[in-house]
């Protein structure tokens, strides 16, 4: 079978949607189809090299939330070349960040191939999630460009995701949450063929270790009696970093050999690193924003705790990854969460509220023995629901059933 898959993000643009896109199209070729990617250009020049994947770069409109617009113009334009010399036997597309009008659905489906899109998230929902930071007073809420643009215009895109509701002939949701989200937001025909596949995670890099990696853990200036904390995501409002240093800062005060890591690019560094100095964090708070995936992997494995603060998901993957890892996570008792986070490999806490916050991960933290329990039990998890090779199974049956 060739799978044509149309992601705005592939590597060496890594994050949710490209590590997915990427995890998922190697799966489908170990089980011997064929892939071809296209995705935007201008990522970088270390494009992975999968035998079985192809990988196309299309242009793009490099404006915020437009570029949905235009890149799909041109992957579309790259799907007919495609299909011309390889024919396609199915279109998956990762949405919402390709944009696509019922014209180009219909075309697509009469022309081309049947039409399975994978939802990712909704606009509506990242907007949502940016209001609630913006109630929960995080920095700069709309200081970023891309959020400015997801405030204004998620309402006009949300339209275009309306369309692959209604036009895909499967669609598929990352959570039961963003399934419901759909269900409530858009126009959802009666028929709605809609199947939930939660994402999977690259088990063999985040794996658990009984080594401890001291030398790590002394760039955080741990001691084998310090606890510390990890926080992993993109330097954005909606994921809740602004809370979480408050949160914290009740920690450290009556665990003081506690130290936070937070993992992530982007442009609140500045801002969060003085809202540290101010709580009194200077020396227990470290923000890295240029670290590789393979200290990332290494760094969850030494963490004791993992804390996702996010406002809004479609699933989330940090919260998976530090469970293959062996390391238990506390995050929100909301959206997507709940359904890969428990009290078996974690604990939830009220989202935005600093002092369920704190309270929480003051209770994980006081009993280390069972922080290793729950991380076994959290590995097990994974590996027993969330892999790409789960994934590419259950999408193989629906590319056969359409």
């Amino acid at each position: 079978m060739h799978i044509a898959m149309l992601s705005a993000e592939y590597p060496p643009r890594w994050g949710g949607m490209g590590s997915t896109v990427f995890h998922l199209s190697s799966a489908l070729v170990s089980r011997g189809h064929q892939v071809t990617v296209i995705t935007r250009n201008g990522g970088g020049e270390n494009i992975p090299e999968v035998e079985g994947i192809e990988v196309i770069s299309v242009g793009w409109l490099k404006l915020p939330m437009e570029f949905t617009r235009s890149y799909g113009r041109s992957a579309l334009r790259a799907l007919k070349k495609l299909n011309q010399s390889k024919p396609v036997d199915i279109v998956h597309l990762h949405c919402p960040m390709i944009s696509w009008n019922t014209k180009q659905f219909d075309f697509c489906k009469k022309n081309i191939a049947p039409i399975v899109s994978s939802l990712h998230g909704s606009w509506l929902g990242e907007k949502d999630g940016l209001v609630t930071a913006a109630k929960q007073k995080e920095a700069a809420v709309w200081a970023n460009p891309n959020d400015l643009a997801i405030l204004l215009t998620a309402k006009r895109y949300a339209g275009f995701e309306n369309a692959a509701v209604v036009n895909s002939d499967v669609c598929v949701a990352n959570s039961e949450a963003t399934k419901m989200d759909f269900l409530t937001r858009y126009s959802v025909p009666e028929n709605w063929d809609c199947e939930v596949i939660h994402w999977g995670v690259d088990t063999n890099m985040f794996y658990p270790t009984e080594l401890v990696d001291n030398d790590l853990r002394d760039r955080f200036g741990c001691t084998e009696e310090s606890i510390l904390l990890l926080a992993v995501g993109r330097l954005a409002a909606r994921k809740g970093y602004g809370s979480l240093l408050k949160a914290f800062a009740i920690v450290n005060s009556e665990v003081p050999n506690s130290k936070l890591v937070i993992v992530g690019r982007g442009h609140l560094r500045g801002r969060l690193l003085k809202q540290a100095n101010k709580l009194g964090l200077s020396s227990s708070v470290f923000i890295e924003s240029s670290m590789s995936f393979l200290e990332l992997a290494s760094l969850f494995r030494n963490a004791n705790l993992t804390i996702y603060p996010s406002y809004y998901e479609g699933q989330g993957l940090i919260p998976l990854e530090s469970m293959s890892s062996g390391t238990p996570v506390v995050t929100v008792n909301h959206g997507p969460l709940p359904e890969m986070v428990d009290s078996t490999v974690g604990a939830l806490f009220t989202m935005g509220d600093i002092d369920s916050m704190s309270s929480t991960i003051l209770e994980e933290i006081k009993h280390r023995e069972l922080l290793d329990k729950k991380g076994l039990e959290g590995r097990k998890r994974v590996i027993t629901r969330f892999t790409y090779e789960i994934d590419a199974d259950y999408f193989i049956k629906i590319y056969n059933r359409i």
